[in-house]
């Protein structure tokens, strides 16, 4: 409506005239009150009191219902696969739920915590993988006692999981702290009871099993709801200082099993051959042996059959001996048969010299063998038996 417009008269568009001041406030206020009375089941200046109070109520009622719908509908929730649901009453643990979709009782009466039982949780003792210094090393958790009063430079780690999500919850302030300090105490104490040289030479999976077992035995002990799945012996190293000297020791070692070790080889490279050479010396000597005993039971056999022979016929058997003896000397050795004429006899000649194996004696000497005798078949053999009645005369004298 305009600024006094005709017919209105004097009032402006909010219904006050002109002379009049600002509303009254208190009016205002009144009004708002009548207002949301009638709306809940107040008394109204209306004469329709009875309808606004049933209206009033049912309002009421209506909000009321739609809270506790939403009050109860926050008490639904849903456990991951990974997960347990820790259920907390007025704070205080009252049961565990497994994975899937659940109810409790809305705040402020219960509240559910969610705990990741199958994550796999890594606690680091003596270097940190990220976000530290000297390249992640921590020298106070590193350095460690031996049994022989020796310091080592040792870097762990251990995997676990929450094995109790109760347990984990409220039976120990703050595990995962704990269990670090356990670790630590652990491997210390693993530590203390070994050797350095055992430590860093084969005792690195002893050391992290027996850790491993001390560790859990610990947890077990406070009832903390952890599960140890791995202990990995990272490094193990002498300190940073004698870190040289510990080189060159490791060196030497080294050395010395590569020596006995070709020590080893050259031994099972040697020995099966002496052994092999003294079983051939062995059997020759076996094979000598029979040899020279068959050799001499057959000279004594061969002997005996010769003496009693002899003993039968003495001339014949010593004229076949002669005979004998001749004929192996003179089937091994070269002869010259000298044909002299006007009726001497043949003359035959043996080379002496070789006879008896020197043949360079006499550089000198006449080779008979290169003489062209003139050769006829009478003549030869005319001088065969010349020579046959010769040696047989020489064999009757």
């Amino acid at each position: 409506m305009a600024w006094n417009e005709p017919g209105s008269g004097d009032k402006d568009p909010w219904g006050n005239r002109g002379n009049d001041g600002p509303p009254d406030l208190d009016e205002v206020v009144r009004n708002m009150q009548r207002k949301l009375g009638g709306l809940f089941g107040g008394k109204g200046g209306s004469s329709g009191g009875n309808n606004n109070s049933n209206a009033g109520s049912y309002g009421l009622g209506l909000i009321a219902a739609i809270i506790a719908i939403i009050w109860l509908l926050s008490g639904v929730y849903i456990v991951d696969p990974a997960e347990r649901g820790v259920v907390l009453r007025f704070g205080q643990y009252a049961t565990s739920t497994m994975p899937g979709p659940h109810w409790h009782l809305p705040y402020p009466i219960e509240k559910v915590e969610k705990v990741n039982v199958e994550e796999i949780r890594t606690a680091e003792i003596g270097y940190r993988s990220s976000g530290s210094r000297n390249g992640g090393t921590i020298h106070s958790e590193a350095l460690m006692l031996t049994k022989d009063e020796n310091i080592i430079d040792l870097k762990i780690a251990v995997q676990y999981r929450v094995q109790d999500a109760g347990k984990y919850l409220f039976n120990v302030r703050n595990p995962d702290l704990i269990l670090r300090q356990m670790m630590e105490s652990a491997v210390r104490e693993t530590v203390g009871r070994s050797d350095m040289d055992f430590v860093l030479t084969e005792g690195r999976s002893a050391i992290a099993n027996s850790t491993e077992q001390l560790l859990q035995s610990m947890l077990d002990a406070h009832d903390g709801g952890l599960l140890v799945t791995s202990v990995n012996m990272q490094d193990v190293q002498p300190p940073e200082q004698v870190q040289a000297a510990f080189a060159d020791v490791v060196k030497a070692r080294e050395d010395e099993v590569r020596q006995k070790n070709q020590a080893e080889a050259y031994s099972n490279d040697i020995l099966p051959k002496a052994r092999g050479q003294a079983f051939r010396i062995l059997q020759e000597a076996e094979a000598y042996k029979s040899q020279i005993i068959a050799k001499a039971e057959g000279d004594a056999s061969r002997f005996t059959q010769v003496m009693r022979e002899y003993n039968k016929a003495p001339a014949v058997t010593m004229e076949r001996l002669y005979l004998d003896a001749m004929e192996s000397v003179y089937s091994k050795s070269q002869k010259v048969m000298v044909d002299v004429e006007n009726g001497g006899s043949n003359v035959l000649y043996l080379p002496l010299d070789r006879l008896s194996g020197n043949r360079s004696s006499n550089p000198t000497r006449l080779d008979l063998d290169s003489l062209n005798y003139p050769s006829s078949n009478t003549n030869s053999s005319s001088s065969s038996s010349a020579s046959r009645d010769d040696v047989r005369s020489r064999g009757g004298r």
